[in-house]
Order: structure tokens, then C-alpha cells, then sequence
């Protein structure tokens, strides 16, 4: 972390000495980084806490006159629009990410990937969709549908509890 509390332009100071501005958003459309400071920083990067989905997506990690390229100015401030239409994300698919948890239940296979995605898998087969076989496997197995605020679980949540329920039910 920098030596001082609102250390001026970065957060952090990276092990070769770079300095690091970062920026965590959940919802916001853009983040401002102030002109006047942005010269001492040596790296960008943003990143966006998904709530939903319990994953940290990296927005931008870009030496600084990569970053810079990328934001508008706009009084004082540098901007970084944030938000992206569905069609320009780039998303890895499954067949490239590690499997880091996975149990049966029955013909069903679920797999939780390094992501935090959950495939099923019946009889061989990838499911279009996870999560209506979660909710019956949750019921046979005692897994709440809600969570903490009672709220339903994602699919991201259904998915890992039943993985656990199901390692301690085989562990027993």
C-alpha cells in the first residue's frame, strides 16, 4: 500500500516501485481520476465488484499512458467510461477455465469453475440451463433457496452450496 493515507495520485506501490492508482466501483458508469495528480501515477486499474454474482471483474490494468488513451477529459478530471454493452465484452468460455469444485447427484453433474460459474451436466450432457436442476437438487438435499437477506440465490450460490452439502453428505 502507499506510505500515506490519501497518498496523492496512487494507492499502491507495487514490488518493482510502480505506482498504482486503483479504482473499485459496483454500479457507477465511469470513474474520474484528478488531472492534476494523475502525472505520479505509473499504472491503472479498475475494477468492478459484481454483488450479484460474488465476482471481481477487472476493467483495466494498463500502464498509464495506455489508461490514458482510453478516458476523456472533462474539468479537472480524467474519465473512465466503465460500462460496456453486452455484445463488446469479451467472456471466456467454460472449455478455457480450471474446474475448482464438483459433485454428483445422481445422472447430474455440477461443476463450479475458477470464475465462480457453475455448469450441470446431466448424463454427460451441458444443461442450457443450471439452475432449475439446482433448485430440485437443493430440495432433495436440504439447501436453502434464500440467502442471508432472504433474497433467492444466483445460480453462483446455489451452485457452490449444493457442491458443499453434497462433499459433507459423502464425507458422513
Amino acid at each position: 500500500m502507499a506510505t500515506e493515507v490519501n497518498q496523492r495520485g496512487y494507492d499502491v506501490v507495487s514490488a518493482e516501485g510502480e505506482r498504482i492508482s486503483v479504482k473499485t466501483i459496483t454500479s457507477s458508469t465511469h470513474v474520474s481520476f484528478n488531472q492534476q495528480t494523475f502525472d505520479q501515477v505509473d499504472r491503472v486499474v479498475v475494477l468492478r465488484i459484481n454483488t450479484d454474482e460474488l465476482a471481481i471483474e477487472i476493467l483495466m490494468d494498463k500502464p498509464v499512458n495506455e489508461a490514458r488513451a482510453l478516458m476523456r477529459q472533462s474539468t479537472g478530471k480524467l474519465i473512465f467510461p466503465t460500462y460496456r454493452p453486452p455484445e463488446e465484452r469479451l467472456v471466456r468460455p467454460l472449455s478455457e477455465m480450471v474446474v475448482i469444485a464438483r459433485a454428483m447427484f445422481g445422472p447430474h453433474l455440477i461443476r463450479q469453475y475458477e470464475n465462480g460459474s457453475i455448469e450441470v451436466l446431466t448424463d454427460g450432457v451441458t444443461e442450457p440451463v443450471a439452475k432449475p436442476i439446482l433448485r430440485k437438487i437443493a430440495a432433495d438435499i436440504q439447501v436453502d433457496l434464500l440467502n442471508g437477506t432472504g433474497s433467492p440465490k444466483t445460480t453462483r450460490q446455489l451452485g457452490d452450496h449444493i457442491i458443499k452439502k453434497l462433499r459433507e453428505l459423502e464425507a458422513a
